[in-house]
């Protein structure tokens, strides 16, 4: 079988972890458990994944020309990902993300405070060589973490070119009307949901509302991912459940989602069927967030076969 040809378009970005046993509280000082740095960024997180499970996986992106830079350049190629397309700035540094993530005895959780850096760089141009390219490509992942006229005008080559859009309405913020009718997959957790739709996923009856509410926007398939009670996708053909993987423990929940995403569009282009995708791609965030960093704790597709 052919290997999945993936386009992701997005951002790159170094992730600077630390571990406490309590957040901070505005003008206090804790002290934490841990320190550690690690490839991230949404764009590459879910890039890294997609090829990690075999799929040919060009990403388009900024970095700067920094240390920085360079690590996350051969995280990229280390894991398979085609990097021709991504641009060293020597304008702006590479983006990091602040990672805090609070352990208890109860639960883990994170914060994360993104500074874009060359990702806020991206500019519709780097992007103009699919106009005679975009038909190489069997799906293109986009998300919010770079200026939204470069998902915009690659949504619009995409459309074009009759080629799916999977774009990931992260970090929230509201979607364009323009780019509506261009995107065949939205995602969104249960946070984005709620300033899309202005209804939380917190039930399956708030769920059901809140894809139909999509829907009714004009978007054709939503995936929704909901923590701890899994993931739903939704067309007007229905909605589809699927739990989270079983027997799961919490490390770092970091790049959940962009796992989920990266295996879910490695599987629908394999031919998956999509119930049988969305069971994927938990199994894949379930490994995800039971280590610790962004791309360090993405599996392969060995990882995810020898689950129970």
């Amino acid at each position: 079988m052919k290997a999945p040809r993936i386009l992701v378009v997005g951002s790159i970005s170094m992730d600077l972890i630390v571990t406490t046993g309590r957040f901070p509280e505005t003008g206090e000082t804790v002290t934490g458990i841990g320190f550690s740095t690690a490839p991230g960024g949404k764009g590459a997180n879910q890039a890294v994944q997609a090829a990690r499970l075999g799929a040919d996986v060009t990403m388009v992106g900024r970095v700067g020309k920094d240390a920085f830079g360079k690590e996350l350049l051969d995280s990229l190629s280390a894991s398979g990902c085609v990097i021709d397309r991504i641009k060293e700035d020597s304008r702006h540094p590479t983006g990091v993300a602040n990672v805090q993530i609070e352990q208890t005895a109860g639960s883990t959780n994170n914060r994360i405070t993104v500074v874009p850096g060359a990702n806020g760089a991206l500019v519709p141009e780097d992007v103009d060589f699919l106009e005679v390219g975009i038909s190489d490509f069997d799906l293109v992942m986009l998300q919010f973490e770079v200026p939204m006229a470069v998902n915009l005008r690659t949504a619009e080559y995409a459309q074009k070119a009759g080629v799916p859009v999977l774009l990931n309405t992260a970090p929230a913020e509201a979607l364009p009307n323009e780019l509506r009718n261009k995107i065949t997959w939205l995602s969104a957790n249960e946070t984005e949901t709620a300033v899309l739709t202005g209804i939380l996923p917190s039930d399956n009856r708030s769920t059901a509302a809140a894809v139909s509410a999509l829907l009714d926007q004009g978007i054709e398939k939503v995936l929704l991912t909901l923590g701890a009670r899994g993931a739903v996708l939704g067309s007007r053909e229905g909605l589809l459940y699927a739990p989270c993987a079983p027997g799961v423990t919490v490390v770092d929940p970091t790049a959940a989602g962009d796992s989920f995403l990266g295996a879910f569009a490695y599987a629908v282009c394999s031919g998956m069927p999509s119930e049988d995708a969305l069971h994927f791609a938990n199994r894949a965030a379930g490994i995800t967030v039971s280590r610790l960093g962004a791309q360090p704790s993405l599996p392969t597709l060995t990882e995810i076969c020898a689950l129970p």
